[in-house]
């Protein structure tokens, strides 16, 4: 049996590539000519080029394919263009799924993010089904992931076969971008981190992650949601992971809330807005972080087989990983 990867060069793409290399599946991989292929660079797979704003080459590549797992996203918190958010996330949802239903696909694997789990009342875990709040919806990346979500449900109402998974923030090796986790990570080991915010944050192994999606391949209910992640912590006690693995020094000042949505507003609007460059500081992602947002992971571990590799481990994995890798 044949699986086709899309967006197989990214961070989380290129582990789910290598899991199912691991489990002998053969590996088409659907990657942009202009994509870094770094990720995939040595790994026995089939590459088909294409790109999920175009149906027909979405059409070939998903050819003689009996799952598909679509993990192929704008996943950023900025874009110089906010219409690529909808084009990519919405329409490429929409046209990766009029391409498997006639390819005759059997399964698909929907790779969408805990960002549109909704938070949960304070001292309670959010759960695949907490529902979100208006609140909850700032930013395109976050409207357009719910609204593809809702692309899904239209197809499994159809009678096509998909299931959900909502990873909460990988870490580990291969984050070649970085995400804004990673980068964390590289500010941490670069000193360029002299204070921190009150954030909240379920760290889980990118490898874990793979296999989660795996599991929903394998065990996951049609039109079900699972959350894959792990641990529940706060960006201090991440920091304070970091301190143990390395041995260089956390920050000690605390950033008030108030003070760092302040200062991303105003660099949102110097450096997006008139400058049109990626701001440093998020503010979408200041928005995500601010409130306390801890999961209940328990339906992916019984029902996937989700593993829970220790998250410090998968920290250690991404220190080492940026270190080989000379980005430090």
């Amino acid at each position: 049996m044949k699986a086709l990867v899309t967006g197989a060069s990214g961070f989380v793409g290129a582990n789910v590539v290598r899991a199912l290399i691991a489990e002998d599946v053969s590996v088409r991989a659907l990657v942009r000519e202009t994509s870094s292929t770094v990720t995939l660079q040595g790994l026995p797979i089939e590459s088909a080029y294409g790109d999920v704003e175009d149906f027909e080459s979405l059409k070939t590549a998903m050819q003689g394919c009996t799952v598909v797992f679509h993990l192929a996203a704008l996943n950023t918190f900025w874009d110089r263009n906010p219409t690529q958010f909808y084009d990519v996330n919405i329409g490429g949802t929409r046209n990766m799924l009029a391409a498997a239903a006639e390819a005759g696909v059997e399964r698909i694997v929907y790779t969408s993010t805990w960002a549109v789990v909704g938070r949960p009342p304070e001292g309670e875990l959010a759960t695949e089904g907490t529902p979100l709040s208006s609140e909850d919806l700032r930013g395109h990346y976050r409207v357009t992931k719910n609204l593809a979500e809702r692309e899904i449900e239209a197809a499994v109402e159809r009678g096509q076969d998909v299931v959900v998974v909502n990873p909460t923030v990988p870490i580990g090796s291969w984050d070649v971008k970085p995400t804004p986790t990673g980068r964390i990570v590289l500010d941490f080991l670069k000193d360029r981190m002299p204070a921190y915010i009150e954030a909240y944050l379920n760290l889980v192994d990118v490898e874990d992650v793979a296999q989660g999606h795996l599991g929903a391949w394998r065990r996951g209910k049609t039109g079900e949601r699972y959350i894959l992640g792990n641990q529940n912590m706060t960006l201090l006690q991440v920091l304070d992971e970091l301190q143990r693995i390395t041995g260089v020094r956390r920050p000690r000042i605390k950033i008030p809330m108030g003070v760092a949505l302040a200062v991303a507003r105003v660099d949102a609007f110097v450096e997006g807005a008139l400058l049109r460059r990626e701001p440093r500081i998020p503010l979408e992602g200041i928005l995500h972080a601010k409130h306390r947002r801890a999961v209940d992971c328990s339906k992916a571990i019984s029902e996937l087989g989700l593993p829970q590799s220790p998250v410090r481990e998968a920290l250690r994995k991404s220190v080492d990983w940026f270190r080989e890798y000379g980005y430090v």
